[in-house]
C-alpha cells in the first residue's frame, strides 16, 4: 500500500452494529443484575436500615469501624486490618455464619457470627453496651476482639482459628 493510500474500514451492516450494541448492552445489564444479587446475599445484613443506630454503614465496614470505636473507649486493643483478615477467613463476612462441624459443634456449642465466637467466650467476654446476641455483628466483633486481646494481646495476633 502507497503511503498516500488511506486505510479504511470495511463497512458494517447496521443491523449487525445494532445487534452487537443491543447484546453488549444486556451483557452490562446482566452482569450489573448479577453483582447486585451477589452483594445484598455477601453482605449478610440482618435489617434492610442502610446504617446502625449509631450511624455506621450496615456493612463489614460499618460494623468494623463501630465495634472499633467501642474498643477505643473500652481499652481492646485492635485495628481494621486485623479484623478485618480474621473475620474474612473466620466467616467470609458473613454474620449468620456457624460451624456445625467441629470440636466445639460437637460439644454442644457451635461457633457463631463474624469471627466464630463460641456462647461460653461471648458470654465472658461481652462489652457493656452491645447486644448479648452472639450474631450483632458488632457485639460477635467486640467480644472476640475483648478475647484476643485477653489472650493473645490483640486480634492482630490471631493469624489462624483461635
Amino acid at each position: 500500500m502507497s503511503a498516500a493510500a488511506k486505510h479504511r474500514r470495511p463497512r458494517n451492516n447496521r443491523l449487525v452494529r445494532a445487534l452487537t450494541a443491543a447484546g453488549t448492552g444486556a451483557v452490562v445489564l446482566t452482569l450489573s443484575l448479577i453483582g447486585a444479587t451477589s452483594a445484598s446475599a455477601a453482605t449478610g445484613t440482618t435489617s434492610k436500615a442502610s446504617s446502625t443506630t449509631a450511624g455506621y454503614p450496615n456493612n463489614l465496614d460499618g460494623w468494623i469501624r463501630e465495634s472499633l470505636a467501642i474498643m477505643a473507649q473500652k481499652g481492646i486493643p485492635g485495628t481494621y486490618n486485623g479484623i478485618y483478615r480474621n473475620t474474612i477467613r473466620e466467616s467470609s463476612g458473613n454474620p449468620k455464619a456457624i460451624n456445625l462441624w467441629d470440636s466445639n459443634a460437637v460439644k454442644g456449642t457451635p461457633s457463631k457470627g463474624l469471627l466464630q465466637v463460641i456462647d461460653p467466650t461471648f458470654n465472658a467476654y461481652h462489652v457493656a453496651g452491645t447486644s448479648f446476641d452472639p450474631y450483632d455483628p458488632v457485639a460477635n466483633i467486640t467480644a472476640a476482639c475483648n478475647y484476643a486481646a485477653a489472650r493473645y494481646g490483640s486480634i492482630d495476633n490471631v493469624f489462624s482459628a483461635y
